[in-house]
């Protein structure tokens, strides 16, 4: 079946389109939710929480706009910031034990690279230049907001969204090579 296709009855609230659609994306959706949250555990109900959205909202989809792999990257990503920004999310951080911040030091460097050549994404980003790879990594990966990006490139938030543009119109043709 093809992807128009599926994403056509996924609409109509066909459960088999739903199924096929959840087994081809939700690793992926829940390894872009763990780059930002950090915890496996949260990333996977963040991951479902985002397949419910996805699922309420499909006529919302419009593939004039995009593709709709990035469509749900985007709601994920959004979902995770937002738990992230949560009081509940904050207060159970001030709460983690010294050993949990080491272990993500420790771990950091190898983890996430790790996660993220699992996926792929890895070798498509780290082929573009290298300011495509600071905008993407703080948007995409690490959760900032284009205005956090912003300040911390020292540059102003139109040059973000432009780069940001950019950066994914390339990455999206190098995904078709």
């Amino acid at each position: 079946m093809q992807l128009e296709e599926l994403i056509t009855r996924f609409q109509q609230k066909d459960t088999f389109a739903f199924e096929r659609l959840h087994s081809m994306y939700a690793e992926n959706i829940c390894g872009v939710i763990n780059t930002i949250v950090k915890d496996d555990n949260l990333a996977e109900e963040i991951c479902q929480d985002v397949f419910v959205k996805v699922w309420n909202n499909a006529l919302s989809y419009n593939s004039s706009k995009g593709r709709f792999f990035t469509w749900i990257v985007n709601i994920a990503r959004n979902a995770a910031i937002d738990v992230m920004r949560s009081k509940n999310y904050k207060n159970q951080k001030k709460n983690l034990s010294a050993d949990y911040f080491v272990s993500i030091l420790e771990s950091k460097s190898e983890g996430e690279e790790k996660e993220v050549n699992t996926k792929g994404l890895h070798s498509l980003v780290s082929k573009l230049k290298e300011k495509c790879i600071q905008v993407i990594e703080l948007l995409y990966f690490k959760g900032y907001t284009q205005k956090e990006v912003s300040e911390e490139l020292d540059i102003p938030v139109g040059t973000v969204k432009t780069r940001n543009r950019s950066c994914i119109s390339q990455l999206r043709e190098n995904m078709q090579l």
